[in-house]
This record gives structure tokens, sequence and C-alpha cells, in this order.
């Protein structure tokens, strides 16, 4: 029973989990049948208490393992700002399904899509690879907290992200 907890907290499978929820979430807001601004909604709270919970609790840690590559490590929250500066377009149309919606959704999927599969390829592979098991547990449940601390304080409501783009 330890071990399935245990790898419940593995921070790389959580973050993948939460990876392929925005993956999921992407669908929906493309789909002219679904609720689009209610998937944008979940869409931004998800990646803003991802991404500031992977800058709080887990990039500074992973960055002291010999064999992850800091300098993925630093890009990754390179990419976390222009993902929020796409989302922060994106939340700034008023018109869900017109074509400047459409068109900031796109250049958003396009941001966050990449830094997926590049974070994926090397700061994932090396942490799994190179970080002991249960040093990702402990980084799996920081993540957590963090990821639900921000949650509960709204952190994908359209000010929020403003003051996190604009600083």
């Amino acid at each position: 029973m330890a071990a399935d907890k245990q790898e419940n907290q593995d921070v790389v499978a959580l973050i993948l989990k939460d990876h392929r929820t925005m993956e999921e979430l992407f669908r929906r807001m493309r789909s002219v049948e679904a609720d689009r601004a209610g998937a944008l909604a979940k869409f931004s709270a998800l990646l803003i208490a991802h991404g500031e919970a992977e800058e709080t609790e887990v990039y500074g840690a992973l960055k002291r393992f010999k064999d992850v590559d800091n300098e993925e490590v630093e890009h990754g929250a390179e990419e976390h700002a222009e993902g929020n500066e796409a989302l922060l377009a994106l939340l700034e149309v008023s018109e869900v399904g017109s074509d400047a919606w459409d068109s900031r959704l796109e250049d958003l999927v396009k941001a966050v899509s990449h830094h997926l599969d590049e974070e994926e390829r090397t700061i994932l592979n090396g942490a799994r690879e190179n970080v002991p098991d249960e040093r990702r547990a402990e980084l799996g449940a920081a993540f957590l907290r963090e990821r639900e601390r921000q949650l509960a304080a709204d952190c994908g409501s359209i000010e929020n992200v403003r003051s996190i783009v604009r600083g």
C-alpha cells in the first residue's frame, strides 16, 4: 500500500497527469459543441497552478541533481512565461468562439504543447532516471500542496494571470 501511495505522489506522474488534462481541455476549447468558456476557466486555473507549483517546488530541487539539465529547467520556466502570456491574450478576448478567440486559442495551444513536449523529453525523463523514488514522492507531495493552494486562491482569474504576466 505504501508503494501505491508513493507511486501516486511521484512528481513525474503528477506532472504528466496534468499535461494530459491540459490536452483534453484543449480539445474541449476547440470543440464548437463543448462549453468552451468553462473549459478555458478550468484550463486557466490548471495552467497557472501547475506552472507555479513546478517553479516553486520542483524546478529548484531538480537543479540539484547532476544529471538533470539545468538549462532545460531554466528554459522550462521561460516557457511558462510564454504560455502565461498566450493565456492572457486569450482571456482578454471577450467573445468566445470568435475568429480572434480561435486565433488566440491556437497561439496558446502551440506555446503550451511545445512546452509540454519539451519538458517531458528533457526535464521529466531526467528526473525519472536520476532522482530517487523517495525524493520524487516528496517533490510530488510538495507540488500537490502548492498546486492546491494556487487553485484555492483562484489563480486562473484574469486579474491574477494579468498580474503574473505584467509583474
